[in-house]
């Protein structure tokens, strides 16, 4: 008999349970279109009809979204191509619980219109500590962006030549100061700048003092810098724009500057990312002074930048919940990674051999900080395999080898980790 005469219908094969299922997770249409597909290589001859649903279902991804899940073994805790923090499980739950209707701008009790996102901005708020307004947009570029607009419109914000710096994908932050309508008026010099260069400058058109900590490069050797207790005596409201998104002091990070101690040495608002060292949602932190937070609440800008319930719940649920991810790795000790790599090496049939390594925050983070970690290291060839099978994993080439770093590896990878390895 003709194999095709065997080839059952489409709508006989869309019966299958399994297939059912998918449907309902991953739309009719897209499980429609990979039995067809599967149909079509029976017709060929190069599947037998009677795998059709198997095919099918092997075809379909595992989510309705063209994005792959990664393994992040590249030492880099925060890598921007990767999506910077991975969210917790409670960010997540906190996600799932957004992604219905809930009350994002409701007061459930009287039933009018409330602020937007007012639990996750008062647990930003808290997190600081003390009287501190806050506010949130969608990035840390959005956050300058309104400050500009906002507070120095048509007139001159001071920043040192050393802070002008080159943010992601080119974008520079003197254009993105001027596209919001300021002046910026330069002072010092690349390596040094001083207190008197700012007093100098400051005039009646100056709407603020801007400090830019330089997050993804370091200057070294005969350099100097106004501290922030220092520029805030100047008169001009100091904005410090810290970056890397730390809220508070962490001891394993004694320079990286955080939220808490810039505004208690005058800084009058403070800007950040979310998705880094806070281990949260992509979204910009606003903080400071009351009258100037609200001040930024109220301009029309703050409308187009605003950030949607997703991001508000999980911002929320990175402030008040359990170590985000990127914390704890961060804090992972050097023994417990080791025990680690060697578990994952002997359940990969002890191929992968357990070396010293050494991590790095990533997101323009803590530049020049090592932080000692433990890799399992492969030949360099095995990465192509690694980075396109299913999970994708993504380590680093070093030395003519693949380094796959646990320190960023989430520990409820370790058993997917070890399998793609085992399987190689």
């Amino acid at each position: 008999m003709d194999r095709r005469r065997r080839i059952p219908r489409t709508d006989t094969v869309l019966a299958d349970p399994r297939l059912v299922a998918a449907a309902v997770r991953l739309g009719r249409h897209r499980v429609k279109d990979a039995v067809a597909a599967a149909a079509a290589l029976a017709r060929a001859g190069r599947l037998d009809p009677g795998d059709l649903a198997d095919a099918a279902l092997a075809a379909l991804p595992p989510a309705a979204t063209g994005l792959r899940a990664v393994i992040n073994a590249t030492g880099v805790l925060v890598h921007t191509n990767l999506g910077r923090a991975p969210l917790s499980p409670a960010a997540l739950d906190a996600v799932r619980l957004a992604g219905r209707t809930v009350d994002i701008e409701l007061d459930l009790v009287d039933g009018r219109r409330a602020p937007r996102a007012r639990t996750a901005v008062d647990a930003l708020a808290a997190a600081v500590g003390g009287a501190v307004g806050a506010h949130v947009v969608n990035n840390n570029a959005a956050a300058l962006t309104l400050v500009a607009a906002a507070l120095a419109g048509g007139r001159e914000i001071l920043v040192s030549r050393g802070e002008l710096v080159e943010i992601g994908d080119g974008f520079r932050l003197p254009a993105l100061l001027a596209a919001a309508g300021a002046r910026l008026r330069e002072v010092g010099t690349t390596n040094r700048t001083h207190l008197a260069d700012y007093a100098e400058a400051v005039g009646p058109d100056t709407a603020l003092i801007l400090k830019v900590h330089p997050s993804n490069f370091r200057l070294t050797g005969f350099v100097a810098e106004a501290p922030v207790a220092a520029l805030a005596t100047l008169g001009p409201p100091v904005v410090h724009d810290i970056g890397s998104g730390l809220l508070v002091p962490e001891p394993l990070l004694p320079d990286e500057p955080d939220a808490r101690t810039s505004l208690r040495a005058g800084a009058a608002l403070v800007t950040a990312s979310g998705d880094k060292l806070l281990g949260g949602p992509q979204c910009g932190l606003l903080l400071g002074d009351p009258e100037l937070v609200g001040a930024l609440r109220r301009h029309p800008l703050a409308r187009a930048l605003r950030i949607d319930k997703l991001t508000a719940a999980a911002l929320e649920a990175t402030l008040t919940g359990p170590e985000p991810p990127v914390t704890a790795a961060l804090r992972a000790d050097l023994a417990g990674l080791r025990r680690r790599a060697e578990a994952v090496a002997r359940a990969a049939g002890g191929a992968p051999a357990v070396v010293d390594s050494t991590a790095t925050v990533g997101g323009g983070g803590a530049p020049g900080v090592d932080l000692p970690s433990v890799a399992l290291a492969l030949p360099a060839a095995a990465a192509a395999g690694l980075r396109t099978g299913t999970p994708a994993v993504l380590g680093r080439v070093a030395g003519g080898r693949l380094l796959l770093d646990l320190r960023t590896v989430d520990p409820a990878d370790d058993a997917a980790l070890a399998a793609r390895l085992a399987a190689r």
